[in-house]
């Protein structure tokens, strides 16, 4: 049997010694380092790692033997087995750039999570997601029936044993409660003109504008609208020839690129957050 694979993260006070006793750790219990990548965040004063590793112990003992080391360096640590897929809720409205590229990179072996469903505002991308055979669960929703339309999402997150949620253009704005209750385990993508160009057709409002970069933002959610921890940022230069449709699928095409990137570092657990930033660890 091949050892298993796995990767570690960890953050804790910046002191002296922490690559020396997680390396050693490792050696110790006959692990191998594949891949390694720290960072020191000398304002905060806080120490970032990433370890992928192989090892001939089961997941538990690799954790138990890290859970004793991390209070003598204040560690905070995840540990994943690689071998398991993130398992994915993807929400949507009506666009559906961004579904079908993540969609496409999933059933191409590029882009390594499992969609176990497909939740929606509007009954529209029930077909695409189908051919997909994956299931779709239409929530519609109103200002009178929003908290029961997220206890529903809850439920399908709790069923599918979801461990990251995808906001791909869904176009509703989450209550503080269901964005505290998903806190690290979801991911939004909008275009970045925010905060200069708000509502409706943002697009022709920076034609009108002259705008010189189109640009998206990944990032994780949280009550504050658009601006909760970036994750990754994509930009396209564009020019005085481009109609205010060319921008929009030019837009369309970085929002794609942005957001599956974002979800592939995270799928990776190649970011930790640090306070109100991210830390990125990329291959």
């Amino acid at each position: 049997m091949s050892p298993a694979e796995y990767v570690l993260t960890l953050s804790c006070p910046d002191r002296p010694g922490v690559v020396a006793a997680v390396s050693g750790l490792l050696a110790g219990q006959g692990c191998n380092i594949t891949e390694s990548q720290q960072f020191g965040d000398r304002a905060a004063r806080r120490f970032f790692m990433r370890v992928q590793f192989t090892s001939p112990l089961a997941e538990d003992e690799v954790r138990a033997a890290f859970a004793a080391l991390a209070p003598e360096f204040g560690m905070e640590f995840e540990l994943r087995d690689m071998a398991r897929k993130p398992r994915v809720l993807i929400m949507v409205s009506k666009f559906d750039h961004c579904l079908n590229d993540l969609l496409y990179r999933v059933h191409k072996k590029t882009l390594d999570i499992e969609v176990v469903a497909v939740a929606s505002n509007h009954p529209d991308l029930r077909p695409l997601t189908q051919s997909y055979g994956i299931d779709y669960h239409h929530l519609p929703i109103t200002p009178e029936t929003k908290p029961r339309q997220e206890a529903e999402v809850l439920a399908l997150v709790e069923h599918y044993q979801v461990d990251l949620v995808v906001l791909a253009r869904y176009m509703q704005v989450l209550s503080e409660d269901l964005c505290a209750k998903l806190a690290g385990k979801a991911i939004n993508i909008h275009h970045s003109f925010l905060p200069s160009f708000k509502g409706a057709k943002p697009y022709h409002q920076a034609h009108a504008r002259g705008v010189k970069l189109i640009g998206a933002t990944a990032h994780y959610v949280t009550s504050h609208l658009d601006e909760g921890p970036i994750i990754e940022q994509e930009v396209a230069r564009v020019n005085h020839s481009h109609s205010p449709e060319d921008l929009a699928a030019i837009g369309r095409d970085v929002e794609c690129v942005a957001l599956a990137r974002a979800v592939r570092w995270h799928a990776e657990q190649r970011v930790l957050l640090d306070g109100h930033k991210t830390i990125v660890f990329p291959r």
